[in-house]
Parts: C-alpha cells; structure tokens; sequence
C-alpha cells in the first residue's frame, strides 16, 4: 500500500511539472521508446502533437499498465502514462497526416513551400470547372509550421469528401451525395508482436548497380504502415505526387483483412519516375501515427522472379530428387514448361511434351488446361480435367478457373455456369479471377444482365475487387449500350480507391461510340490525358471510330492527322475504319487512296482491309476485280470469310444474276465457308426480285437440311415475293410458319401481308390484318397507310382513302409523297379530278413536292376525264418543276391526246409533234405494244399517213419496220 502511494504521489507530481523541453524531447534521435508485451521497444515518432496540452483523456491507472507491461521500468510506464491526448487512436484516426520530413533530410536553399506538394490531388476534379483551370490551393512551408502548436483535428467539410477520387467519372455526371462519416476507430494504440519484417533493401553498391536494370520505374516501397490501413487511403495520400497506376498493398496470411505492413506503389504517366522521387523525398513522413519508410524499389522481385524462370527454362532449377524416376519427371515437367514459354503457337509440340511426363502433378495439369483454355478449346480443357480427376488428384481452384475460362472464351456460358456449379459441388470457392472470367464471358455474348448479377455476387462474397473485375462489367454495360450504368461502376471503382486504368477509359470511349454520343466520347479522352495517360493509337483510334459512324468523314481524317503529328503511326484497324468510312460514302476513290498510303508504309493488308476492299469493288459493281482480291487474299495465306463472299453475292443478285451469284456461293462453300442465315437470305432476296418463287422456296429448304434456321427477314422476303404476284395463299401460308416458329412478329411481316391483301383486291382481308396489329400493340408507320390507300385507290373508292388520309394525320404519322400520289391515284380512277386538284395544293401547304409519279397519275387522269388540255398543262407545269418526264409520262400524255384527236382543235395535234420531237432528242422510243396501240389511232386520223404519223413512227422501235399491222375496218 505504501508503495501504490508513493507511486501515486509521483504521478501528481509529474502532473503539474512543466512540460518536457523540446531539446529534451529530440534527444537519443528524437525517439522515446516503450515496452512491448514480449519485451521489444518501438520507436515513438516525434511530432508538432508532442507540444503541451490539456489533458483531455483520463489517465489509464497504474495498475492496469503493469499488467499490460508486466516488468518494465516505472520510468518508462510514468512516460506512457502522459502520453498527450492527441496520440489516442480516436484523436489519431480523425487527424490528417502531416506532411514533416525527418530531421537527417536537409532542405534545399529554395523555400520549403515549393518542395512541400500540395495535398490536393493536382487533376481538375470539379464537374462544374470544365475547362477551367483548378483554383489555386496554398501551400504551407514547414517553416510555419510551429513546432509546439497542437494540430487541430480536420473540420468536417461542406463539399462531397468523394470528389478528389472522382477522377472519369465526375466529368461524366455529378457525384452522388457525401455518404456520412465513419465512426472513429476504437481499437487501442498498441504495440504488435507480430510485425512482418519488409523486403530488405540492398545496402551493398555493387548489389544496387547489379539490381538497377530490374528496378520497375515510378515504383517505391513504402513501410511501418499501420496494418488496419486500406488500399483507398494509401492510394488518396500518396496520389499528391503524381497519378498512381497500381497499389499492392501485402495482405497478412492468418489474417486477410490486416496487411503486414508494407505495399508497393507504382506511379503512370510520362512522369511516373519524377513522381516516384518527389513521394521518396518524405521518408520519414507521420501516418496515422507511423514513421513512414519510403523507398525507390531495388528491383529485387523481378530479378527474384527472372533468376526463377531461367532455372526452369534451362533446366537446372538446382531441385533435389527423392529418385531418377522423380528426377525424370521434373525434367520433363520443365521441358513441358519451357516449350510452353518458347513454342505456344506449336499445339502439337505442346501435347507432346505434356503426354511425355510420367505423371503429371496438379501444376502440371493447370498450365495444360490454361493452355487450351486460351486457345479456347472447351472439350480438349475438359478432357485434360477429367483425365487429372480419374489419377486421384483433386481440383483447386485456380484449374477450375481454367476450365471456366475455356468454356467463356468458346462462348459456350452454359458449360461456363455448368463448371461453376461443379465447383460449389465440390466446396471449392469462387475466386476474384473465376468472377472476371464469367463476366467478360457474358460480355463477349452480350448478356449484361447475367454478368451484371455475377459482379453483385462477387461483391457480396469477396472482400475487395480489382481493376480487372470492374474493367469486364464496365465492358458488358458499354457494349449493351447502358452507359448510365457504367458511369456509376466507373464511379463506385474510384471510390474504393481503384485507379482506372487506360484500358477503361477506351471502353467508355467505345460504349459513348455505340450511342453516338461524341460530347462525352471527347470528355473521356481529355480526361485520360489530364489524368497522366499518353493518348495510343487505341485512343486515336476510338475517335476515328466514332466519326466513322456518324458520318462525318472529314473529323475522322483530322484526327488522323493529329494522330500523326503526335508520332503515333497508323495501324490496321485505324486504316480499315477510314476506309470503311469513305465506302459508306461510295467514295471509292479515296477509300482505294487511303489503301495504297497504307502499302506505302509498310504495312501488309490483313484479313478485315481484304474484305473492305472487296466490298469497295462489289459497291462498284466490278465483281470480276473483287473476285480477284479474293484468289490474292488465297494466295497470301489468308482464310476468306463469309464476310468475304457476302458483297460479292449481294452485287450478283442485285444485278439479277442468279446464275454467276449461285457460282460465287459454291465458291465459298468450296473455300470451307459455312454459309450463314445472311447469304442465303441475300440468295432468296434476289431470286424473288427475278420472280422465281419456286427457286427460292428451295433455298429455304436447303437452309433446313444444313441445320440452319430461317430467320424472320427469310420469311419476310418470301412473303414480300408472294405479295407482289398477289398469291394472297401462300402469304398467309408463310405468316403462319412464322407464328409457329416463334419469332417475334414486326411491322415489317404485316407490311408484307398487307401488300398481299391489297394487291389482291382483298381490302376486307387487310383490315383484319390491321385489327391483329392493333392487338399486337404494333403502331401503323408511314409505309403500312401507304399500302392501304393505295389498295382503296385500286378500287376507285377515294372515300376510303380520304378516310384513311385524315384518320392517318390524326395518328400523328405525317403523310408523304407516297401518300399524296395514292390519294391522286385514287381520285383519278373516280373520276374525281377536282379532289385530285385539291390533293396537290395540300400538298404544296404541307410543304411536299410532287414528284413524276405524282405528274404522271393526274396526266393519266385528265386523260381519262377527256381533258387533254389539262394534261398538256400538268405535262408542262412537271417540266417547269425542274423534273425531267420519263417513258411513262410521254406515254400517257401523247395516248391521251390521240384519243382526242379525231374531234379536238389543232392545238392537240400541234401538242403530239412537239412532244415526239422531244422523244425523239430524248433518245425515247416505246416498246412494241404501245406502238401498235399508237398506229391504231393514226388509221382514224390520217388513213394515208401524213405528219402525224411520220412524227410518231420515229419513237417506234427498230422491229416496228418488220412488224405488219392487221388492216382495221370502220
């Protein structure tokens, strides 16, 4: 009892003696030192928060630090005793870290204030300062710093704490509302027994030159970091000297969520070297209460791990053998090793190595199935799994990750999901790795959704995710065009403290590029470059991209000469997307430019510029020279695809002929093409626009026996050729089989079938067909009113069609020069012709302009109406348009006038030579039929031939001199 008392006599004492000197508090190298449980001593950093203060924190009793502490000096326990409040772990968490170098670093002669780097991460943050530059911070000099003054703790601060990691995707969209704070961490101030000693660092001259060359640049060490950090506030701290590419943060083994006190960092960017130098320049910076020991990275990891891999190529990995039987297997297990490093393009000489080991251990079958894997050899990977499964060896999960990966990367996700369900069977976890690959499977096959709900079981289930995981999901989202969602993964990675790397910001360039949304496209791009990123021939090329699709050729061709004058060379993709660009202009000329500038420089075409090229030929219609960049592709030992042959198809058949375009299709098939749903679809296309129904119902039957699927565009093709024949039948056959095959009904199918029904007189018919439309939700377009006016405009009824015409407006489907005919036409067959003349001054209201179709219905109808006078009117109000007349128009005209020609004025045979003499400078001539028709009515107005008929006869064609007219009687 005497002794607590005079024990606690001294600490009262101690209480009220004025504060230690700050002499004294830097003695012994500036540390004071403290017990550990297990007897060893931590050094206890000197700092501004040593200065005297109130004592906020009630003092720990005595009794509690000797039982903590058991046989340490009461010295040393007084010492730990008056701690200040500022060094408890609630005071600590909640300070920030100051910046104050340890005293053996000398300054330079320039003020302290140009060496300290600001804490304000140095890229433009704010959404609303686009194009601004970032307000000026102040920094403070060490120098104003007191050296006494306590450190105040960190006000809670009125903008979103989120927006200095915001770094893509604040310029994407505003950042979401600061989440509230963290409660302050209550775990004690302890000392660790455990501490895991850091990777040292050669201290030797000659060692540090030797390891120098496998130094990685922009990487340092960092150490003594408090092992409840995370890779989030390392990453904020350190990002003050430059853009971070990488923080590897060691985790402890027993304890995942702890780390053993060390990372390494690596700094991007063009000044990632000048950055890794400013952070080692604050060696000795206070962390969260830690002394930080900041190194440049000595290269002993690579060196570490090339030294390894060079054993295994060479073969002398200096292992000992139990056995020659287990020496020979190691052996041949480094021969498999090595062929895989040196020959993985040779399959065979892989197989064969792996086939020559005695038995192979689980290693041995990993890099195997891995290998098939990348090669995406599903059936090979499984069989080497199978074939380690029947030896006794049990799968981990790195070979069930393989296997995965073989099934995504053949685009077979069932077997994918199938291999996973084989892997929670047998109780083996899902890794970050097997999570990836099941996301960027789902992406190649564009199911967002799928692969959507896979990242949100891999947040729930694992601890952190990496960059790589993020880069998949964002991938699927950008590639299913939800770039809404991709701009919150992008924002939910930051703030985990995810640095994203440049790869991503060429997604959300390319997913931007898919929705043709170039504001944001360029905001991406400025933000790579503001963010330390050296803009590649990827970058350049997402731009052209962009361009490419929305037409504007000419921007296209202005980042291609940026790209240029940045020395950033061209590559394949980028030539083949300008002149991609430049055939959908059917700028031949300067697509064929472009690919001689790209033969100039060397490089060599590749499969995707051969088929662009043949495409450019086919559009020309010079199928014999695309044909021959097909023999050149062949002779250059490069595979032509389905894509190669498909344009040539497409000319043959547009041109209707079927004969040379069934040739080129037993050429590709000859050439190991698998013909697709759309080559035969591009065959049944043009044997329907020759009127060959029968041929291309044999098509689709030979589409059957090849196993492959009629498509909805198949039968709507078929249905189109029936409609225009007016088989009514057999359309509505077809419609059936579409029903039946489950496809999803379109407006394009009741197009089809509605065409049928009109063309067949069968108005009844099309309206039930637009009844089931209207059940089916399907909204009427432009082209569906058009074919059902012009079906009551074969009947002559212009009630129906006027109908149809104000319930079309009503709809809101605005009529064009399509609509406005049909309703003429319909006119012109009543007779109704001052209806029809009504038609064309709304049509002037609604600002469209009649076309010659539209001249030539109203001539047909003042011709029907016995109006010649009109219809030589209308004839010169189409030339006064600035329209050209045709065939059609000159033929109706001049049979309307010689229908009148018997009982009307001169002005009408007057009206018959001018037009002739016009035919006749046209280079127009009719065809035999209509001159028959013609002769006729010359027998009724000059028996003996006179002006009339000469004038006539010279638009007759050439085999009118040996046709003989039958003698006509009155």
């Amino acid at each position: 009892m005497a002794i607590r008392c005079a024990l606690v006599d001294r600490v009262r004492c101690s209480s009220r003696s004025s504060p230690p000197s700050p002499a004294t508090m830097h003695s012994n190298k500036a540390e004071r030192w403290r017990y550990k449980p297990a007897g060893h001593m931590i050094p206890l950093p000197v700092s501004s928060s040593l200065s005297p203060k109130p004592r906020s924190t009630p003092v720990e009793p005595f009794s509690s630090c000797h039982e903590r502490y058991p046989g340490a000096p009461i010295k040393q326990l007084m010492d730990l005793l008056f701690l200040p409040a500022s060094f408890f772990p609630a005071n600590l968490a909640a300070k920030p870290c100051l910046l104050v170098p340890r005293a053996s670093h000398k300054l330079p002669p320039e003020s302290a204030a140009t060496r300290l780097p600001s804490p304000v991460v140095r890229r433009p943050l704010d959404p609303s300062s686009l194009g601004q530059p970032p307000p000026a911070t102040p920094t403070p000099s060490i120098s104003a710093v007191p050296p006494r003054a306590p450190l105040n703790p960190a006000k809670p601060s009125a903008v979103n704490p989120l927006s200095p990691k915001l770094w893509l995707s604040s310029k994407l969209s505003p950042p979401p509302p600061p989440p509230p704070l963290p409660p302050s961490p209550v775990e004690a101030f302890a000392p660790e027994s455990n501490v895991e000693e850091p990777p040292s660092v050669a201290s030797d001259p000659g060692s540090t030159a030797e390891a120098s060359e496998f130094r990685v640049k922009g990487k340092i060490f960092v150490g003594n970091l408090p092992k409840w950090i995370r890779k989030n506030e390392i990453a904020e701290f350190f990002r003050q000297f430059g853009p971070l590419k990488k923080v590897e943060l060691i985790r402890d083994h027993d304890d995942p969520e702890r780390n053993v006190g060390y990372c390494f960092l690596l700094y991007g960017g063009p000044t990632a070297e000048d950055s890794a130098a400013r952070a080692v320049e604050f060696d000795g910076v206070e962390f969260h209460g830690r002394v930080l020991t900041v190194r440049l990275d000595d290269g002993g990891q690579v060196r570490a791990r090339k030294e390894e891999k060079a054993r295994w190529v060479a073969g002398t990995n200096g292992r000992e053998y139990r056995s020659k039987w287990h020496e020979e297997r190691g052996n041949a297990s480094v021969r498999f090793m090595k062929v895989l490093d040196t020959k993985p393009e040779d399959w065979q000489a892989v197989v064969s190595a792996f086939d020559k080991i005695p038995k192979p251990s689980l290693g041995d079958y990993r890099l195997m199935v891995k290998y098939y894997a990348r090669r995406g050899d599903k059936h090979h990977a499984r069989a080497t799994f199978e074939s380690m499964r029947a030896r006794g060896i049990e799968p981990d999960e790195r070979i069930f990750t393989s296997l995965v990966h073989a099934y995504a990367v053949a685009r077979d996700m069932r077997g994918a999901l199938s291999c996973v369900d084989e892997m929670k069977t047998d109780g083996t976890e899902l890794t970050v790795a097997t999570y990836s690959i099941l996301i960027a499977g789902f992406a190649k096959v564009n199911a967002a959704e799928s692969a959507d709900n896979f990242f949100i079981e891999a947040k729930q289930k694992l601890a952190s995710l990496n960059a790589i995981i993020y880069s998949n999901i964002i991938y699927a989202h950008c590639q299913s065009g939800n770039m809404a969602r991709a701009e919150v993964l992008v924002r939910e990675m930051e703030e985990q403290g995810i640095d994203a790397p440049i790869n991503i910001y060429h997604t959300m360039m390319d997913g931007y590029t898919n929705i043709r949304d170039e504001k944001k496209s360029l905001i991406v791009f400025e933000r790579l470059k503001e963010c330390g990123f050296a803009p590649s021939v990827i970058s350049y090329g997402c731009l052209i991209n962009l361009y490419i699709k929305i037409g504007k050729v000419s921007k296209a061709l202005e980042v291609s000469r940026t790209m240029e004058l940045s020395g950033i060379k061209h590559n394949h993709k980028t030539y083949s997307m300008l002149i991609n660009g430049f055939i959908r202009l059917n700028d031949f000329a300067n697509a064929f430019s472009i690919f001689e500038e790209m033969l100039k420089s060397g490089l060599k075409p590749d499969v995707v510029l051969y088929n662009n090229i043949v495409c450019a030929f086919s559009k020309m219609g010079n199928t014999d020279r695309a044909i021959q960049i097909v023999h050149e592709m062949q002779k250059g030992k490069h595979r032509p695809s389905t894509r190669t042959f498909l344009p040539i198809i497409d000319a043959f058949a547009a041109a209707g002929e079927m004969k040379r375009a069934l040739e080129i299709f037993e050429l590709m098939r000859r050439s190991g093409c698998v013909p697709t749903v759309e080559v035969y679809n591009v065959l049944i296309h043009g044997l329907v626009q020759k009127h060959k129904m029968e041929k291309a119902v044999e098509v689709i039957d030979k589409m059957s026996l090849a196993g492959i699927k009629p498509s909805k565009h198949t039968y709507t093709t078929i249905m189109q050729g029936y409609a225009t024949d007016g088989d009514i039948g057999k359309a509505f056959e077809y419609f059936t089989k579409i029903k039946e095959a489950g496809l999803e009904l379109d407006v394009f199918i009741y197009e089809a079938l509605l065409k049928a029904c009109c063309k067949s007189g069968r108005m009844q018919s099309a309206l039930a067909v637009t009844r089931e439309m209207s059940a089916q939700k399907i909204a009427r377009n432009t082209f569906v009113y058009n074919i059902l006016i012009d079906g009551w405009a074969r009947r002559g009824d212009v009630w129906e069609a006027d109908d149809l015409m104000q319930q079309m407006k009503q709809d809101g489907v605005p009529p064009d020069i399509h609509t406005y005919t049909s309703l003429i036409n319909a006119c012109c067959k009543a007779g109704h012709m001052p209806r029809a003349s009504k038609v064309i001054e709304e049509m002037a209201a609604a600002g469209v302009k009649p076309n010659i179709k539209t001249y030539t219905t109203l001539i047909r109808g003042w011709a029907r109406a016995s109006l010649p006078e009109k219809a030589i009117e209308s004839f010169e109000e189409m030339k006064l348009a600035g329209l050209k007349p045709d065939r059609a128009a000159y033929h109706c005209l001049v049979t309307s006038l010689l229908s009148r020609a018997t009982v009307a004025e001169d002005y009408i045979c007057s009206g018959i030579l001018r037009v002739c003499k016009e035919m006749v400078e046209n280079d127009l001539t009719v065809d035999l039929d209509t001159a028959i028709h013609w002769s006729k009515c010359l027998r009724k107005i000059e028996r003996t031939g006179g002006e009339l008929t000469e004038a006539l006869q010279r638009t007759f064609p050439p085999s009118w001199t040996s046709h003989e007219t039958p003698e006509t009687s009155d």
